[in-house]
């Protein structure tokens, strides 16, 4: 039993620590990253597609002192015409900086480097759209992350404790819900009202699936823990709650989150 024990924690720890590093890989918000070739030099580029209430540096590490580079960007699905900002050379370094938006605000930019007579274009393929939040206090953010990761491994460690018959999920799946409920009920409208200006934007007020996805787990581990009360097939419940917590929280964090409709001034669900 001991073994099993250790081994189901291990087993718990591996598959929430894969989930969350996959949710911050795909996710909109994680920093674009590539390389491009301009002349026989390789250029790494990492973009930013998230900044608190301060302006967004943009920056490229290319030593080459006869490459420069401008930086365009323009309100995200606006009419506006592009602005264009010639970067500065610090060093080995080009930088600009993009300008603060309104909280849900979004700017869409791309770099142009030139040497010489050869041009191209960062990113080659689209533009990168960039989201602009309030400022989240650490007392509010802090709390939130730890307690949706505890959640997440929590539950896990639930749901494989429901596969034995002879196994003993009642504890887990009761710390699963309490948690995920402090965590993702509580403390996840706090940030999201810092964050945008609305503690709710999920159903049935809108379709922000950051929101969305946290009560379809939370109801899912709602039915489980009565499932468990009723003495009515609780380790299938207790199963189906953890994956759907974990299928639920693998989606990419921020997609169709809010976003500034800059000619109404609301806070929509982008789409």
């Amino acid at each position: 039993m001991k073994i099993r024990n250790i081994t189901f924690w291990i087993l718990a720890v591996i598959i929430t620590l894969a989930a969350a590093k996959y949710q911050r890989a795909t996710g909109p918000t994680h920093p674009l990253q590539g390389e491009v070739v301009l002349g026989d030099a390789g250029i790494k580029y990492e973009l930013r597609r998230s900044s608190q209430q301060k302006e967004a540096p943009v920056e490229l590490l290319i030593s080459d002192p006869n490459v420069t580079g401008v930086l365009s960007y323009k309100r995200y699905k606006s009419q506006d015409a592009w602005t264009e900002i010639p970067m500065q050379r610090q060093g080995n370094v080009l930088l600009s900086a993009l300008p603060v938006q309104p909280p849900a605000g979004k700017l869409e930019y791309f770099v142009r480097l030139t040497r010489e007579d050869k041009a191209i274009t960062i990113p080659p393929d689209r533009d990168v759209v960039i989201r602009f939040t309030g400022d989240v206090p650490s007392w509010v953010l802090i709390p939130h992350i730890l307690l949706m990761f505890l959640s997440m491994l929590v539950s896990t460690r639930a749901g494989l404790e429901a596969i034995p018959k002879n196994g003993n999920p009642r504890k887990y799946a009761f710390w699963a819900l309490g948690i995920l409920f402090v965590g993702g009920m509580i403390f996840g409208p706090l940030v999201q009202k810092y964050a945008f200006g609305a503690y709710w934007t999920g159903f049935p007020f809108g379709f922000d699936l950051t929101d969305n996805k946290t009560l379809i787990a939370f109801v899912g581990w709602v039915v489980a823990i009565a499932a468990v009360l009723l003495k009515h097939h609780a380790r299938t419940w207790i199963v189906i709650a953890s994956i759907l917590l974990m299928l639920a929280f693998s989606i990419p964090h921020s997609m169709l989150g809010s976003e500034l409709n800059y000619q109404t001034g609301q806070v929509e669900t982008s789409k």
